[in-house]
């Protein structure tokens, strides 16, 4: 019945990308590298991701009838993607605006574009491929609206992993759908309502109250915690040399919901996670750098281990 491992339900993004010394504070100008173009979007870069890795993985997103558009659905398609829910018009492809510093560290700005045109109708024309995936991953750089159409329509035994990003505040029935529901601390205190509990562990016992399934806390350098109702367990990172971290988060999570596709527990789909995150971070830009099963084995040394890992 599921031919698909993983179907990603999100953004489209044209990555537009500027190194820069220092990122500039407010009213304040600096210079930077020559501009880059790469495909991205939280969406697209998930499906590329897991696609790369191996996984039977499709998308489900709008893009414009522009050259990003085109640049974005051959990015997928050259990734192994599935393209057949990637529709196309009614806005122009959205756009990231992201600066990168030489530590690694980035900022982002977002302009949705046709991603915000992404509506609940979608969702249900694209029944017959929703149902066709054990797991779909989505996040919050479409509509929220959309969010919730699938989350209330998802059939029986097809799994939902959520990350909130960019945060906002989420309906009960979309948080009792996840499992899990995939957050840093910043999108973890948010939802939380700037609750300042101790840590991780506290965080994700205050998010599972709300009514996720399940919980995972991704820690940038320390890896990521997992708390399924059977206590939290933290999963270490590899030792990497940072270079960008623009995306990593989102290969993490497409990871994880892969080999949840896959049949892994949770806390196994996690420990892999962590790796490709961290592998993520060792080449500059997002799709570009996401790293395949053979990456894992030359960037990486052959055990996860405290040190730089993704960032969440």
């Amino acid at each position: 019945m599921h031919e698909l491992e993983l179907l990603v339900v999100g953004s489209a993004n044209a990555d537009l990308v500027v190194g820069v010394d220092r990122r500039p504070g407010a009213g304040e100008t600096v210079l930077g590298s020559d501009l880059v173009v790469h495909p991205g979007g939280k969406g697209a870069n998930q499906a590329v991701a897991a696609a790369r890795l191996g996984a039977r993985a499709a998308l489900l997103a709008r893009v414009g009838d522009d050259a990003h558009g085109a640049l974005l659905r051959e990015s997928l398609r050259a990734a192994g993607a599935d393209t057949t829910g990637v529709l196309v018009g009614g806005a122009p492809t959205g756009v990231a605006l992201i600066t990168v510093d030489p530590s690694g560290d980035n900022s982002i700005v977002v302009s949705p574009g046709a991603n915000a045109r992404l509506t609940p109708g979608d969702v249900r024309a694209a029944a017959p491929l929703v149902a066709r995936s054990r797991v779909v991953s989505t996040q919050l750089e479409i509509p929220l609206e959309t969010v919730a159409e699938l989350a209330r329509t998802l059939p029986s035994g097809t799994r939902l992993v959520l990350n909130p990003s960019p945060p906002a505040p989420l309906p009960a029935d979309v948080l009792a759908a996840c499992d899990p529901l995939v957050v840093n601390e910043h999108e973890a205190r948010f939802i939380l309502g700037g609750d300042a509990r101790s840590g991780p562990e506290e965080w994700a016992r205050a998010l599972r109250e709300l009514g996720p399934r399940s919980v995972v806390v991704t820690l940038g350098a320390d890896g990521a915690l997992v708390d399924s109702g059977a206590g939290a367990v933290r999963v270490a990172s590899p030792r990497v040399a940072a270079v960008d971290t623009t995306g990593a988060g989102d290969a993490f999570t497409a990871a994880l919901a892969w080999r949840l596709g896959s049949g892994d527990d949770l806390v196994t789909a996690t420990r892999f996670a962590v790796r490709v995150g961290a592998a993520a971070v060792t080449e500059e830009g997002a799709q570009r750098s996401f790293p395949t099963a053979e990456d894992l084995v030359t960037r990486l040394p052959a055990g996860p281990g405290p040190g730089e890992g993704a960032d969440g």
